[in-house]
């Protein structure tokens, strides 16, 4: 490992965390419910420890290697995710620090899961902070680093790569840099149309903010105890269900629709796929609560909300689905696995992998009945290369496993098997609300303290696709170059 190089990322990104906790700051002093002080002292701690190898440290060598790419990621998260739960433990809003930087994780990782019991007496500058991390981790702090900062280093494509979500990653942009700032353009006009409509909902400005954040980052954060559902406004849960589906979206959909391309667009499998698939779904269960409430509409916009929540990886609850039919809670539980698409916002396994999977389980088929024919599989018109389907079954193993061992070990603290795997899953997803105990109307604060280290570290492999952080307990990682 390059040492001095990365340790000199890993300070700047230490440093751009305390300048995006300004505006936190400036909500705290404008509201003066005595948290500006614990955000205040946070952004001197992240400017003050990033500065030292920020600028003092001169790598001989400014070369980024993968094994580089992959520290960098992994570390980041870590380190960024235990400062942003400082003003946490600091304002007294969370006082342990094992749950404070869960409830970080949980932040920028955009899951939405949280030991918090009592949200709405909590100062307004914390709950601020508390969802702008889903903001900032939506697109990813690494590509916001290089967004703002283009030239930090020599292929910084490695960088994007490592905690791009999804199985492949391409450039909209020759330079990686240039990509950034498209995706962040497309990022900011998104959340901005939605912080308007929801205004126009009647919304007040920081409410519409907050819910902003959470659907933007796909994360569910909300500053009140009953979610969405708080506003019993029907115009309000339609915006924010429509804009998570939106969020699910992949960004290079947008890009070109932007440019007026419309070819890619109409030729997307993995687009379509995930629309149609939230589409069955939200069908699905809107059919199978439809006993449960007045009229079909009432049931249609819960099935609507609540599939687009699941599917995005949002969080966001209208509904305690828990008490819903268990084929409706069958179909969430399948669309929390599948997860939306690559190069959005939302976390889970993604629709491309399952797709992928389908087609080469369907050649290896179709090759069982006709063994000498040659089938390439193809995906969105382009063949896909024997290397990457490989790496798909690999990564398949892996999340399974990762999911199975942390079922087992959250099982010693959960009263039933279905708290225990519904936990890990919605966490290794990114989801927030899981089933049993960490239902929509419960929360992981009953956990140990070694039970939340293991979520968080779910959560950060499920962001971050598991290789950064399996990586980072590697030896091979950390000798030098």
């Amino acid at each position: 490992m390059n040492y001095a190089l990365v340790f000199r990322l890993l300070g700047r990104l230490l440093m751009m965390e305390g300048a995006l906790m300004t505006p936190s700051l400036a909500v705290a002093l404008i509201h003066r419910e005595g948290d500006a002080v614990a955000i205040g002292a946070t952004i001197l701690l992240c400017l003050g420890c990033g500065a030292l190898p920020g600028y003092l440290l001169s790598p001989k060598r400014e070369d980024l290697t993968a094994r580089d790419g992959m520290a960098v990621a992994g570390l980041s998260w870590l380190l960024l995710s235990f400062f942003g739960g400082i003003p946490f433990v600091l304002s007294g809003a969370i006082p342990h620090l094992h749950d404070a930087f869960f409830e970080s994780v949980s932040g920028f990782t955009t899951t939405g899961a949280t030991i918090l019991t009592a949200i709405e007496g909590l100062p307004k500058g914390i709950l601020f902070w508390r969802s702008f991390t889903h903001w900032i981790g939506g697109m990813g702090v690494l590509v916001f680093t290089l967004a703002v900062l283009p030239r930090l280093s020599g292929r910084t494509s490695l960088l994007a790569r490592a905690e791009s979500p999804g199985p492949t990653f391409s450039k909209l942009k020759p330079k990686m840099g240039d990509t950034a700032k498209v995706l962040y353009a497309l990022y900011f006009a998104l959340s901005l149309a939605e912080c308007v409509c929801l205004r126009l909902a009647g919304m007040n400005l920081y409410d519409a903010l907050i819910h902003t954040f959470g659907t933007a980052g796909t994360g569910g954060f909300s500053n009140y105890n009953k979610s969405v559902a708080a506003f019993g406004n029907p115009l309000i849960e339609w915006i924010i269900g429509g804009f998570m589906l939106l969020f699910g979206v992949n960004f290079a959909v947008y890009f070109h629709a932007v440019r007026r391309e419309g070819k890619p667009i109409l030729h997307s499998e993995e687009m379509w796929g995930y629309l149609g698939l939230a589409f069955a779904a939200t069908l699905g269960i809107t059919l199978t609560i439809l006993p449960e409430y007045p009229d079909f509409f009432s049931a249609l916009r819960h099935g609507f909300f609540q599939t687009n929540s699941v599917i995005s990886t949002t969080g966001f609850t209208t509904a305690d689905y828990n008490a819903w039919p268990v084929f409706a809670r069958a179909l969430l539980l399948l669309v929390m696995c599948t997860g939306a698409c690559a190069g959005s916002t939302a976390g889970g396994f993604k629709i491309s992998r399952v797709q992928l999977l389908l087609k080469s389980a369907y050649r290896d088929l179709e090759h069982t009945l006709l063994p000498r024919k040659v089938a390439v599989v193809r995906f969105e018109g382009k063949p896909v290369p024997e290397t990457t389907l490989g790496q798909l079954g690999v990564y398949l193993f892996i999340y399974l496993s990762v999911f199975l061992i942390g079922g087992i070990i959250l099982s010693v603290d959960a009263a039933d098997p279905t708290t225990a795997f519904s936990a890990s899953l919605t966490c290794l997803s990114n989801v927030g609300p899981g089933l049993g105990q960490v239902g929509p109307t419960g929360n992981f604060a009953f956990f140990s303290p070694f039970s939340k280290l293991i979520m968080s570290l779910l959560m950060l492999g499920g962001r971050l696709e598991i290789y950064p952080i399996l990586i980072l307990f590697s030896p091979t990682v950390w000798k030098k170059n």
